[in-house]
């Protein structure tokens, strides 16, 4: 039996950056499109230990309300505004442009995949989660 096609993917690291002008950073989530997959998913934790290193005022609850609703517009939530009623490849541009808010991503990264969704979920583990929570 051959295998599963694989299907070309791209994906960023969404990243908490809690004070802007010292730009120290951590990772937060993962975003990831597959276009032939019909899919978009993206999966957020915050490490509160790290936010509340880097900076100490920083509100753990406006962090993680930021970051659900990366998750939020990746999923095409209609509750989440008018970019979550873009199409897949729309939101997706819109999660990985560069910004300079407290919630940023990295550079895209591409890849193969046989499922997206399993692909986000190896890709969360590795680059997101730590050690310990794995």
């Amino acid at each position: 039996m051959p295998a599963p096609a694989r299907s070309p993917f791209a994906y960023a690291i969404i990243r908490v950056v809690p004070r802007i002008e010292r730009g120290e950073r951590f990772n937060a989530g993962v975003v990831l499109y597959c276009r032939r997959r019909d899919f978009l998913g993206a999966r957020v934790a915050l490490d509160e230990r790290r936010l509340a290193a880097l900076d100490p005022d920083a509100s753990a609850e406006d962090v993680r309300a930021h970051l659900d609703a990366v998750v939020r517009v990746a999923g095409g939530d209609r509750g989440a505004g008018p970019i979550a009623s873009m199409h897949q490849s729309e939101r997706f541009g819109w999660l990985v442009a560069p910004s300079s808010t407290m919630i940023q991503s990295s550079e895209v990264h591409t890849g193969l995949c046989e499922d997206p969704a399993q692909t986000l979920d190896s890709l969360f583990a590795e680059l997101v989660l730590t050690p310990a929570a794995r």
